[in-house]
């Protein structure tokens, strides 16, 4: 049989915990998010025992997932943005919230999906998927938060560490202003061979001239080749605006400004300017695929008047917003539970004097040298610690602890 080290299990261990931390770190386990109204991302769940298929579609918080369904049936929906808790609230035929029993009878703001009912992708299985043989990585899809096959796609996914985040095909479809910035954002897909599709062979190509050839473009207008180039050049490359004292950036501004600082003021050509149809002025190809993107892809969408217009009619404001991706909750949830995992030894030593802090020292020391040579023993003997064995170490050090004083006392009177 394989032999595991303890270090290989405590590391291991540690990287679920860290794992958890990032996933569950952001939300509360201790008090239903009701009262916070639609939370902007938190870790969700659904209770296939409460509302099973056929039911309505409803999603409980973190702390209503230990506190309410503790013994039931749930499906991990990882996160989601904007969503307010519905545990107990009429979708919920006999159960009432033990957290917050007073909620309103529905949450109109939420949205929904196969994955409330643990079905996921285009084909609709769960996940995991017992009658599913080929191993392949789910991922999410950042506007509608399904979650997909790799192979269901449409394209063959970059590595897992080369892009940030995935737009799917029906949603790309939806935000069809995102294939102008795919040509000059997105990280490109691989290319499956078709004839090697069976055999799970993947081989990174070029595009062919004739597939460079199938281009769409959103204004229709033909443009020649060097008015093209000249444009993308604009596009990437900081431009001076003439008639002006300060300088328009766009693309790799951080280090040009650095180096070259400018004061800048707001004008009415500046703020009017859309990076959007700058884009669509150029050629750009449209595919029946998702889309993979960088980790800095969306602070370069245009915020002028007109797209942040767009974006909320098509219901994508979110977008533009660092704050809202995953990583983002990730890393607040790791954060906020580095904070609470401080060290409560040291907390208590910053509150104290001088000379509290010595003798806490001290007791300290004499604890950790006592408790290191009583377990000792047992190690060296190969028996096993009990609980009743910890109960009188604790006795036996209080009671060492108070001779030590009354001796102290007696000598100092």
């Amino acid at each position: 049989e394989p032999v595991v080290s303890l270090a290989e299990v405590l590391a291991e261990n540690e990287e679920l915990e860290k794992e958890a931390r990032a996933v569950l770190g952001g939300s509360d386990h201790e008090r239903c998010s009701y009262s916070q109204g639609a939370v902007k991302r938190q870790a969700l769940y659904a209770c296939s025992t409460c509302t099973p298929p056929g039911g309505e579609p409803a999603g409980i918080c973190l702390a209503c997932s230990y506190e309410c369904h503790g013994t039931h049936r749930l499906f991990e929906l990882y996160t989601k943005r904007n969503f307010r808790c519905d545990c107990g609230n009429s979708k919920f035929k006999n159960l009432q919230c033990k957290l917050l029993p007073e909620k309103g009878k529905v949450n109109s703001g939420n949205k929904y999906n196969d994955n409330f009912y643990g079905l996921y992708c285009t084909c609709k299985r769960p996940y995991p998927d017992p009658e599913d043989e080929i191993p392949d990585e789910m991922i999410q899809c950042i506007v509608c938060e399904d979650w997909f096959h790799g192979r269901h796609l449409g394209a063959v996914p970059p590595e897992s560490g080369d892009f940030h985040e995935m737009v799917c095909q029906a949603c790309m479809n939806h935000c069809h202003f995102l294939w102008a910035y795919a040509s000059q954002l997105a990280v490109p897909a691989l290319t499956k061979v078709n004839s090697l599709e069976d055999e799970g062979i993947v081989l990174k190509v070029e595009e062919s001239e004739e597939q460079k050839k199938e281009i769409k473009k959103e204004s229709g207008v033909e443009h020649q080749e060097t008015k093209e180039e000249k444009q993308m050049e604009q596009f990437n490359e900081p431009s001076t605006s003439s008639g002006s004292d300060f300088v328009n950036i766009y693309g790799y501004c951080g280090k040009f400004l650095q180096k070259f600082p400018v004061e800048t003021t707001k004008t009415t050509s500046e703020s009017s300017f859309c990076k959007l149809k700058e884009l669509q002025t150029k050629q750009f190809l449209k595919k029946d695929t998702a889309t993979f993107w960088p980790s800095n892809w969306r602070s370069k969408l245009c915020t002028c008047e007109d797209c942040l217009k767009m974006y909320s009619e098509l219901e994508v404001q979110f977008l533009t917003d660092e704050c809202d991706t995953v990583l983002a909750y990730e890393n607040k949830g790791t954060s906020d539970q580095e904070t609470e995992r401080r060290d409560p030894l040291m907390d208590t030593l910053n509150s104290m004097n001088r000379v509290q802090q010595v003798e806490l020292i001290c007791e300290y020391n004499d604890l950790k040298t006592e408790l290191t040579d009583y377990l000792r023993r047992f190690a060296d003997e190969g028996t096993v610690v009990k609980r009743e064995d910890i109960q009188h170490f604790f006795e036996e050090f209080q009671s060492r602890k108070r001779r030590r004083t009354n001796r102290m006392q007696y000598y100092c009177s």
